[in-house]
């Protein structure tokens, strides 16, 4: 019954808007804009403002540069479809329910994946639900014209960006990964295929560029909230030539270490920056927020938009494409480490943060909802982003009460992840494994790399936190893993012992092969050299 009143009351909402948005367009003339730009799989530590000496980020740096910049700033989730729905809903995964990434196996058919694991993983809802208010559409409502360009894999037809408050979906669709690769053609049915050999992030940028240019709210009179949601920089990693040499080249002028991996609890993890396809494809996509940034320069909108910049989870140090180290932070995407779930996050205001800001509040993908609201002028709805708070307070240099922050990945991630759960409150952060039920105790403030296990020193406070957390969970009816009757830990055992014998090993040649002068991947550079006039 609350969705088909939901359903009702959106309709309403759209044609009143509708109704009304030629009359109102020169009050509305003033009203900030709103870019959302969202990176895909890219770590804390991927960009030059964050500390990278050998990633090149200069673009995404100028935003940082005139933004708060939150030290202590989350993904949702270890993974990207939970993120991405807590950004869209300004819920946690436990709540909303998508708490793996669309597609994951569950129940029995984990076992498809001859990992030979102890637990079976919950299902989770695979699309994002109708009845809720989005983001977008609480910004279509205020008379917004909404846009949505690149990796959506929040729910497949039916449930695609244009079905949840964007006006124009270019590029988003039911797959997390570009299919087709970087470079045109994309095999995506909401991108056109355009010209041959055309990079993808180029592409969706230049396709904001389109948008912005055609709708120009120095001549329309009505506001933009445009989303860039990169499928940069997740694997397959590709790049071009010219790309990969510079990269290349600079790897060996900074000294390329002997060993890059270092054998995790399931799989080998990356612990140096050293891989010159993966920081091509991070420069191209640095290139593609140029475009656009300079084109909210030459329209006169800078001083007039809200720019934010993030990303879904950490950066993929074991797993996919094994591209990145996230150190000093521990381990990396689909981790229930720092890596997994730390981010760059910028939020640019005009007027408010000119020169750059620094926070180390601790925030998260839920509170750009309610943040983006006030900004923009609107009420709250805090029905819809239960869990989110606004931080415009912090970005007026004033204070918020203090809160925790919820983490529920009942799953396996694909880049070695176990199932567990998470609380962090104040500088405590204590993990909840759902194998045997041990739980690890850490001082971010004192130990940011999670080496020093404090559970047994502090055993009230690990009782504390657990008592917080599963109060949490279970109000919200989260879901929990099952154990295997079919666990065999003899299985086990081999397979991980298969993979520190013979993975460790392939990496580690791997990575010198993509550092070698003569390497060539065989395919006119992933099609990037097939470009035709």
């Amino acid at each position: 019954m609350r969705f088909y009143y939901s359903v009702i009351i959106k309709v309403m909402i759209s044609a009143i808007i509708v109704g009304c948005t030629t009359e109102s367009n020169k009050e509305k003339s003033n009203t900030p804009n709103v870019l959302f730009i969202l990176a895909d799989d890219l770590g804390k530590h991927d960009l030059s403002t964050t500390g990278s000496r050998f990633y090149e980020t200069p673009n995404i740096d100028r935003i940082a540069n005139d933004a708060m910049v939150f030290t202590n700033g989350y993904a949702a989730c270890q993974v990207c479809s939970p993120s991405r729905a807590s950004i869209m809903t300004g819920k946690t995964p436990a709540r909303h329910g998508i708490t793996d990434w669309i597609g994951a196996r569950t129940g029995e058919t984990w076992r498809e994946k001859n990992r030979y694991n102890q637990l079976l993983p919950p299902d989770y809802v695979h699309a994002l639900p109708s009845e809720y208010i989005t983001l977008p559409e609480a910004m279509q409502q205020a008379g917004y014209k909404t846009f949505f360009a690149g990796k959506w894999h929040l729910g497949g037809e039916g449930s695609w960006p244009t079905d949840h408050g964007f006006d124009i979906n270019v590029g988003g669709w039911d797959k997390g990964s570009p299919i087709g690769g970087y470079f045109d053609p994309y095999k995506n049915p909401n991108l056109e295929n355009r010209k041959e050999g055309e990079n993808l992030s180029l592409r969706l940028a230049d396709e904001t560029v389109q948008f912005l240019n055609k709708n120009n709210p120095n001549q329309t009179g009505q506001p933009v909230f445009a989303f860039l949601s990169f499928y940069a920089v997740h694997g397959p990693i590709q790049t071009t030539e010219e790309k990969w040499k510079k990269y290349r080249d600079k790897a060996e002028e900074m000294g390329i270490a002997t060993r890059g991996y270092e054998m995790g609890h399931f799989l080998p993890i990356r612990q140096v920056q050293d891989n010159p396809i993966y920081a091509g494809l991070v420069e191209t996509m640095d290139d593609a927020v140029g475009r656009v940034l300079n084109t909210l320069d030459e329209l006169g909108l800078s001083e007039n938009t809200i720019v934010v910049f993030t990303s879904d989870n950490g950066g993929v140090a074991a797993g996919d494409a094994f591209s990145t180290s996230n150190l000093p932070l521990r381990a990396g995407k689909g981790y229930q480490f720092e890596g997994g779930i730390r981010e760059p996050y910028f939020i640019k205001v005009p007027g408010l943060t000119v020169g750059g800001k620094i926070c180390d509040f601790p925030v998260s993908g839920m509170d750009f909802y309610p943040t983006l609201l006030e900004l923009t002028g609107q009420a709250l709805l805090p029905d819809e982003h239960n869990d989110g708070v606004s931080l415009v307070p912090l970005i007026k240099d004033e204070s918020i009460p203090n809160r925790p922050l919820y983490w529920h990945y009942p799953h396996y991630g694909n880049q070695g992840g176990e199932p567990s759960s998470i609380i962090r409150d104040g500088d405590w952060k204590l993990i909840h494994y759902y194998e045997d039920g041990h739980q690890e105790l850490y001082n971010l403030r004192t130990d940011l790399q999670e080496v020093n296990d404090l559970a047994k020193i502090y055993p009230d406070r690990v009782k504390e936190l657990n008592s917080k957390l599963f109060n949490y969970l279970d109000k919200v009816g989260a879901k929990y893993p099952q154990k295997d009757p079919e666990y065999k830990k003899e299985l086990e055992l081999k397979h991980l012992q298969d993979v520190e014998a013979n993975l460790l090993k392939k990496l580690e040649r791997q990575r010198m092969e993509f550092l070698s002068e003569d390497f060539d991947p065989g395919n006119n550079w992933w099609g990037s050299k097939i470009t035709k006039d």
